[in-house]
């Protein structure tokens, strides 16, 4: 496998990809209820909790529609660092939902001073946050925002998108007293696009009990009664639960905290080399993702042209993002890639940069 340094879609072992072809059974028999509530058993040993998780068959962005209109009656709190955590309050203003955007700069995290501030002014039913920026890199201190809301606004739910991180950082929900807390199954857990995993508290399935148009299709009173019997209330994307299942079983047999530790020195080692190089970092330093690490290119290197160098090598890079495009690049380390696979990637920037 030649691997992509891209965040998403991630490469998917070739064993992982063949998981997929078992053959198709009613979604409702015995057989794959055993599959399925086996995934969901695993999952809560990556999300390190006790509570429910869903298995959805949508995306990520899905995911944050169910929080919104699960969740809300009426008032959030959406922090903005970048283009995704943008685009959870893009979907909550859709909703219809009176929703505050509290934002900074692209690159810059989310503090918990600005969130108090925010609480001063008027109470929130709902805050909405991001991990892991995936358009900039930045690693949101989550574990001090959700203790300074517990602390000012116990009634407030806290709800993370952690699409680009979990499953390669830890992110422990439980201990933290996350109420939702999901990612997308094409990032770090290193499956093909399709499945978004989902995490939901007691305390925000009773929240969601009292919220009106929920809808149907995202209704996690719903989901709960058909999860309860190792089901959804539709059909499934089968085949992903079967790669899912399977894929679950390989990064355990890894060791979870085996595969933080793979990540986080690959992190390292991506933020030494551009040290190195003169090549700045886009977050500031202890705000840094664990899966991908966002640079600043000087004006005369083009991602698209070195993606053309590289690509007898079987490799690509990810340009910026958003405002950050063409001035940045995103090397993304995560699922798959192991250090042997990075450091060929940084030796092919050096030599098309020397």
């Amino acid at each position: 496998m030649s691997p992509m340094f891209v965040p998403g879609p991630v490469d998917v072992a070739e064993d992982v990809l063949k998981a997929q072809t078992k053959a198709m059974m009613p979604h409702r028999s015995k057989d794959f209820e055993a599959i399925f509530r086996g995934a969901a058993e695993k999952l809560q040993k990556i999300f390190f909790t006790e509570q429910r998780v869903f298995i959805m068959t949508n995306s990520g962005s899905g995911a944050q529609e169910a929080t919104i209109r699960n969740l809300a009656n009426e008032s959030v709190l959406s922090l903005a660092c970048g283009s995704f955590s943008k685009r959870w309050y893009d979907v909550a203003v859709a909703n219809g939902k009176q929703t505050v955007k509290l934002e900074v700069p692209m690159g810059q995290p989310n503090l918990p001073e600005a969130v108090e501030a925010a609480f001063q002014k008027q109470n929130f039913e709902l805050i909405t946050i991001v991990h892991n920026e995936t358009s900039s890199g930045v690693r949101n201190p989550i574990k001090e925002i959700a203790e300074l809301v517990h602390r000012i606004s116990p009634e407030t739910i806290i709800a993370v998108d952690a699409v680009s991180s979990l499953g390669g950082d830890k992110i422990p929900m439980d201990e933290w007293g996350l109420d939702v807390l999901f990612t997308s199954s094409q990032k770090t857990l290193a499956l093909p696009p399709g499945l978004a995993l989902c995490a939901v508290s007691e305390r925000a399935m009773q929240k969601a009990a009292t919220v009106k148009n929920r809808g149907w299709y995202f209704d996690f009173l719903l989901l709960e009664k058909h999860r309860v019997k190792d089901s959804t209330p539709m059909t499934p994307a089968m085949s992903l639960v079967y790669a899912l299942d399977y894929q679950l079983d390989r990064i355990l047999a890894e060791g979870i905290e085996t595969r933080f530790a793979r990540h986080a020195a690959m992190a390292e080692r991506a933020r030494s080399w551009a040290e190195a190089k003169g090549w700045s970092i886009v977050p500031p330093e202890g705000y840094r993702s664990q899966t991908l690490t966002v640079v600043r290119n000087p004006e005369s290197f083009s991602c698209a042209e070195f993606n053309k160098f590289i690509a007898p090598r079987s490799m690509k890079l990810a340009n910026g993002y958003g405002d950050l495009k063409d001035k940045s690049i995103r090397i993304a380390h995560m699922g798959e890639i192991h250090m042997d696979d990075l450091n060929k990637l940084l030796a092919a920037l050096d030599e098309y940069t020397k």
